[in-house]
């Protein structure tokens, strides 16, 4: 790989519960993403890519820190958790000379918390316990003031009528410039004419969509009217986990009719947020940097979909737990583009491959690795063997093993095993765990080893134990007189 002749640019784009298989690029039959496919074709594609605890806090902790969830302490969803962690991203940028700038969803607590950005530009979406707390919620959101300067001061974000984490449909109901992927695009580039010349930038650009609520612009909506969507996948082990009711504001619909409609308009979000990705790369080349800037496209979770059943994220399965990871260096570089990897990778490997890409020293505490290595077509030495994931929840507790071919998972409070074949059943139709006890047993095994010590108990005498209470943060999150 050629040397840059300067620190390079670093966009981050950060999209929210966007399945690791909604990509053209990626060989998905019906969403469209040209924009994303023309920047893989210079670039690399992780086709084993995932959120070690696939929900937004947690999965944005071990993205922007690079520590895996063991170390961060965050396992599950928790709000207002206070982000006290000394090493990060921004962090380690601003102090190598970069202008840091977030636009769109951090989710981190308190609201304001930089993460060593110089300026956040923030919108996390419709944040319950958020609402709650504050009198005033434009003081933890910049995207409500822009919305009410065009059509009110009664405006609001929910006026579409449908609820932040549900599955009904309904098309945007203002302008689509003010759409909340429309408005973070505009922001971001903003930040592009506004920025300080003299130094490389690292922009993260976050899209709170394509999570619901599904309200996508008409014209991106009746763009898959007439699609012919494939099966929803069923397996033989579907009654496992049901469909949870998502709340009084956010009904998870099991009409047909309505379930295809969600499904469309999911992947309308999509092909939007692509238009928008558009619009950031033109002004990359209208400032004439496009050529010095090094572009990493990534999820923070997937969404099951209605895949067997069952919707949003926290479960092992890939429409929850695998997410993309694209990769584009500058062509100057001199790397063979279109290239995909298929070597198992984890949000916390963001930060060590933008640091090396930067030439910034990583610090031994990170647990991440980069993955510039795979870009040169190199198969770096001591490569994971596999990704941990975990997420509590109640019954839906779990810990999973995914290594690029295989995916093992592991129920804490029920005991149930599941195994599956991911090169030859995808989607995870057909449990293994009954035919395969030598792989069974291996992964188990592997499990075991990743769990030893925790504080749950999840092992005690070299085996899983059923039922140990499962636990949102660890207790370095936590308060002493509680942990």
């Amino acid at each position: 790989m050629a040397a840059a002749a300067s620190p390079p640019n670093l966009l981050l784009i950060v999209v929210d519960q966007w399945r690791g298989d909604c990509l053209g690029c990626a060989g998905h039959p019906v969403v469209e993403t040209p924009h994303l496919d023309r920047i893989a074709q210079e670039g690399v594609l992780f086709t084993s890519a995932y959120a070690a605890v696939p929900s937004c806090i947690a999965a944005r902790a071990s993205l922007m820190t690079g520590l895996t969830p063991r170390h961060h302490g965050r396992v599950g969803y928790q709000d207002h958790v206070p982000w006290d962690y000394p090493v990060t991203l921004a962090g380690l940028l601003a102090d190598a000379g970069y202008h840091t700038q977030a636009v769109g969803k951090m989710h981190v607590h308190p609201a304001r918390t930089l993460l060593g950005f110089h300026n956040v530009v923030l919108h996390d979406g419709y944040l319950h316990a958020e609402r709650r707390s504050r009198r005033n919620y434009d003081l933890a959101d910049d995207y409500l003031p822009s919305l009410r300067s065009q059509y009110g001061p009664d405006a609001d974000y929910a006026d579409s009528g449908l609820g932040c984490n549900g599955y009904a449909v309904r098309p945007w109901p203002y302008d689509d410039r003010l759409h909340p992927s429309a408005w973070v695009t505009t922001q971001a580039v903003d930040f592009l004419r506004r920025r300080d010349p003299r130094r490389p930038f690292f922009l993260c650009a976050s899209y709170h969509r394509p999570h619901p609520p599904l309200d996508p612009p008409r014209d991106a909506l009746d763009a898959y009217r007439d699609k012919t969507l494939p099966p929803l996948p069923r397996g033989d082990w579907d009654a496992h986990l049901p469909t949870p009711n998502r709340g009084l504001d956010s009904p998870c619909p099991t009409d047909p009719a309505q379930v295809d409609r969600a499904r469309r308009a999911y992947y309308a979000q999509m092909s939007f947020i692509d238009n928008q990705i558009n619009r950031l790369t033109h002004a990359l080349h209208q400032h004439d940097v496009l050529e010095n800037t090094v572009i990493l496209f990534c999820a923070d979770h997937g969404d099951m979909l209605y895949d067997h059943g069952m919707v949003a994220k926290g479960l092992p399965y890939q429409g929850s737990a695998a997410v993309p990871f694209l990769l584009r260096c500058p062509p100057s570089w001199g790397l063979a583009g279109g290239r995909t990897v298929n070597a198992p990778v984890e949000l916390r490997d963001v930060l060590p491959t933008l640091c090396e890409l930067a030439g910034v020293a990583v610090p031994a505490s990170v647990d991440g690795a980069s993955v510039v290595p795979f870009c040169r077509g190199e198969a770096p030495s001591g490569w994971r063997r596999h990704v941990h994931g975990e997420h509590s929840g109640g019954a839906r507790s779990n810990h999973w093993i995914a290594d690029g071919r295989w995916k093992y998972a592991w129920f804490s409070q029920t005991g149930q095993e599941q195994l599956f074949d991911l090169e030859n059943d995808p989607q995870e139709c057909h449990d293994l765990s009954p035919h395969r006890p030598e792989v069974l047993r291996d992964f188990r095994q592997r499990l075991v080893e990743e769990l030893e010590g925790r504080e749950e108990g999840y092992v005690q005498q070299g085996r899983l134990i059923v039922g140990r209470p499962a636990r949102a943060v660890l207790s370095c999150l936590r308060p002493a007189e509680t942990a």
